[in-house]
């Protein structure tokens, strides 16, 4: 019996560090939401110049572990700055469609300017060429052009 009982509190054990290990990889929203908070902070306290060099710095502020934020303008579907992939900047965006032909980069813009919120898509995750669920949160920045943006994988 003491056996049977050492055997299933090793059971739990093991399914409490496997459910907590699973939990770690999960891409947090609040983490996501909060990081474009801060930058739409500093762009109200220090100036859009100054926000967007450091959005665009992959060793900047906006930049932590998976998360990084990005920004896009509200008059047209364009990329700002991006710490990643600096080759997006000022690009037509609209050609980029996900697996189920949702133009994204344009919802971006409409849910910006309806005061922000979270849009659903898909894209490759890093290091592979297969599209996953995502989903972004963006915010527009009062009185600006601009909009920031942070996104989560789902699992």
């Amino acid at each position: 019996m003491k056996k049977g009982f050492l055997m299933a509190l090793a059971l739990m054990l093991c399914l409490t560090w496997s459910g907590l290990a699973i939990a770690a990889e999960a891409d947090s929203p609040d983490q996501a939401k909060a990081l474009v908070k801060k930058a739409v902070a500093m762009a109200k306290e220090k100036g859009m110049d100054e926000t967007l060099k450091a959005v665009a710095d992959p060793k900047g502020p906006f930049v932590s572990g998976d998360y990084y934020i990005w920004a896009g303008a509200l008059d047209k579907v364009i990329m700002v700055a991006h710490p990643h992939q600096p080759q997006l900047v000022n690009k037509d965006l609209t050609v980029y469609k996900d697996i189920k032909g949702k133009q994204f980069f344009g919802e971006f813009v409409v849910k910006a300017k309806e005061g922000g919120g979270w849009v659903d898509y898909y894209w490759p995750r890093p290091g592979t060429k297969e599209q996953v669920a995502k989903s972004s949160y963006v915010e527009a920045v009062p009185g600006q052009n601009v909009y920031f943006g942070c996104g989560i994988y789902k699992k």
